[in-house]
């Protein structure tokens, strides 16, 4: 009713305050696209304030990211997702967030490509980027996958597994260092399994101590 009444003054700019929060999940992604398709019939600027990220992803064509009254990022929803400036906004943009390793980069090991390994737990993984200490490595759960003990980057734990129809989001213990793998399909292997990870060398990320991102 307080969007009708609005929509007969024609303004230019409508404010969105977390209108769909209070709506059951299946509500809400109707009404999701509802608010899509009003947005291209009116051609009106919507500045649309949500905590829900998914909703941001999908109906923003531009994403401002405050956390404590600062701007982290401000982007389209590809450039938030695909090169968070921060860890901050590493581990809220996405469903299940970026996986945000700990690690250690020893250039003297990556002499010969140019680059380093980074240690992560139980991870070894070699790097392009030539750096030395402590690293930390990001890597999306779809960018992370099940392989047989030894064959990969390095084995992690079994600690849950949720099967989710479409995909199984498989969370794991890596030396310590919490990890979830987003798997297609229904996956099953039981708690406590030792299992190998690999991770797409061409789809990390990398952050300094603060956070603040690296390459």
């Amino acid at each position: 009713m307080a969007l009708g009444r609005a929509i007969v003054r024609a303004p230019q700019v409508f404010l969105f305050d977390e209108p769909l929060s209070n709506l059951d999940a299946k509500l809400r992604t109707e009404m999701r696209a509802e608010l899509l398709k009003l947005h291209r019939q009116l051609r009106a600027t919507m500045i649309y304030v949500t905590h829900d990220q998914v909703e941001a992803m999908t109906m923003g064509q531009r994403i401002a990211v405050l956390h404590e009254g600062r701007l982290r990022q401000l982007g389209t929803p590809g450039d938030v997702y695909e090169r968070p400036g921060d860890e901050f906004v590493a581990r809220f943009i996405g469903s299940p967030g970026m996986n945000i390793l700990l690690g250690v980069a020893d250039s003297g090991r990556g002499k010969r490509t140019g680059g380093a390994v980074l240690r992560c737990g139980s991870l070894t993984v070699p790097i392009a980027l030539a750096y030395e200490g402590e690293l930390h490595l990001g890597v999306r759960p779809e960018h992370v996958t099940v392989c047989g003990l030894g064959e990969g980057a390095g084995d992690a734990e079994v600690r849950v597994v949720e099967p989710l129809g479409s995909e199984t989001l498989v969370h794991l213990d890596a030396g310590g260092q919490p990890v979830v793998a987003r798997v297609p399909g229904l996956f099953e292997v039981p708690d406590g399994q030792r299992i190998g990870l690999r991770v797409d060398a061409k789809r990390l990320h990398f952050f300094d101590a603060s956070g603040a991102r690296v390459a």
